[in-house]
């Protein structure tokens, strides 16, 4: 009987031979991050359109549903919670990306096997599209950890073979799948550029990771710095935190398609992916924020026409769920034959979300949410009030209470909560195109470039 086939095993065959650089499990992690977002962002966004496979350990590498769309996947991943105790729990990947989902769709385009200790707990991924191929993994012991990323012809047939020969010990038909959606990209096309641009593509990321120390005009870079350095560390934060929640969303996932379970039980398990869901997406614009301050990504997005008033249309049953739970009611006033609008549509619709969880947070029962659409000249005007009731039933605006802490965020003493800062609310509506009038008594107003429809 053949030896059983584990993760690890193929990760000690890549690993032979290879001249490696030892580092602590910390900047491991942050290589492994920032090795995932070069990968996706600059290589395999532009490779992906003609399908597909991937195979990660312990959870999807993957953080974009369009790439999960189009190619499909094999993931090991454990059993259960106490693993993610560990802190090997710290390599995991995180969606930030919007989610917009019905409460019961659980659909996945890969399937879900056990880990087994033997495969052990350093992260495994692998892509192979008829135009981009690679292999990424952390291995080593503790604080000796190396990044490992092959993407030659020999690694990805003995990657390959491994993996084909694993699913066939565990699942026959998976194994079938697996060599039959192999086959079905046909002659793979080696991109021997890819490796020469990994490289350096990876070390000016991790440059932008590290804070900077400039000595000159001490005085005005101090203050900068000081916030450059606040700002990174909220990335990392915030980060940290949608770790173990998108981990509980991938088990509540396949915990619901895997076990039989009564109403009650179904229904709390959405719920809790549901509030998973709300803060992944508030920590996902901390996130973004962070990065603007420290001035890693662009001011200014590419920009495109987009129908500001399809968006709301799509998202307004997510957004009565979200309220109905909190006992907080929505009105909706947009008019009918409204003009384009130019800005980003994925990243306005996280913008959106966050808004209305920004502005609604801390409400008693009984209050409403107020959102409008109105033609202002040559641009969109967007305006969002809160209004709650006072003990005399009586309406009465929402004030803010809370007091920002750095540039990023704001604390609200009454409620405990942390939120983005007016400021930082500005700069990322800014970066998707919107100019921001906003009084702490009198809501949120939003203008938004109509696009030349000539």
């Amino acid at each position: 009987m053949k030896s059983k086939i584990t993760i690890k095993q193929i990760q000690d065959l890549l690993i032979k031979g290879v001249q490696t650089i030892h580092v602590d499990d910390d900047t491991s992690r942050r290589m492994w991050w920032a090795s995932l977002e070069v990968i996706q962002k600059e290589f395999l966004s532009q490779n992906y359109q003609k399908g597909g496979i991937w195979v990660a350990s312990p959870l999807p590498a993957l953080n974009d549903k369009k790439f999960s769309n189009k190619l499909h996947g094999w993931l090991w991943s454990p059993g259960g919670f106490p693993y993610f105790q560990k802190k090997n729990a710290g390599f995991l990947p995180v969606n930030h990306s919007a989610k917009i989902k019905n409460d019961l769709e659980f659909i996945s385009n890969y399937k879900v096997f056990n880990l087994s200790q033997e495969d052990g707990y350093d992260p495994f991924f692998m892509v192979i599209t008829p135009d981009f191929q690679c292999i990424l993994s952390i291995t080593g012991e503790k604080n000796k950890k190396i990044l490992l990323m092959k993407c030659d012809e020999e690694s990805l047939k003995i990657s390959i073979e491994l993996m084909h020969a694993k699913l066939n010990q565990e699942n026959y038909e998976e194994g079938v799948k697996f060599r039959k959606a192999i086959n079905n990209l046909g002659n793979l096309n080696i991109n021997h550029q890819f490796e020469k641009n990994f490289w350096p593509t990876l070390s000016s990321k991790l440059a932008n990771m590290v804070p900077n120390h400039n000595i000159q005009n001490s005085l005005k870079n101090d203050e900068q710095n000081v916030q450059i350095t606040e700002a990174k560390l909220l990335r990392a934060i915030s980060h940290e935190v949608r770790t173990p929640l998108a981990t509980i969303r991938t088990l509540i996932s396949s915990t619901l398609k895997k076990y039989s379970m009564d109403a009650s039980m179904r229904n709390r398990l959405i719920q809790i992916d549901n509030e998973c869901n709300e803060q992944i997406d508030r920590f996902g614009l901390i996130f973004d924020a962070a990065e603007l301050v420290s001035n890693e990504v662009p001011t200014l997005n590419n920009l495109a026409k987009i129908n500001l008033a399809e968006i709301f249309k799509k998202l307004v049953p997510l957004w009565n769920k979200q309220l109905n739970r909190r006992g907080i009611s929505l009105k909706i006033d947009i008019p009918d034959q409204l003009p384009q609008i130019l800005s980003d549509s994925e990243k306005l619709e996280l913008m959106l979300r966050g808004l209305i969880d920004k502005n609604t947070r801390g409400l008693k029962e009984g209050s409403t949410l107020i959102l409008e659409l109105r033609p202002a000249g040559q641009k969109l005007k967007l305006q969002l009030k809160v209004q709650k009731l006072d003990g005399k039933k009586k309406e009465i605006l929402k004030k803010e209470n809370g007091s920002d802490i750095g540039p990023v965020l704001n604390w609200n003493p009454q409620t405990g909560s942390l939120q983005l800062s007016q400021n930082a609310t500005q700069k990322l509506l800014a970066s998707l195109g919107g100019h921001v009038t906003q009084r702490r008594d009198t809501g949120l107003t939003v203008f938004f470039p109509i696009s030349d429809t000539k």
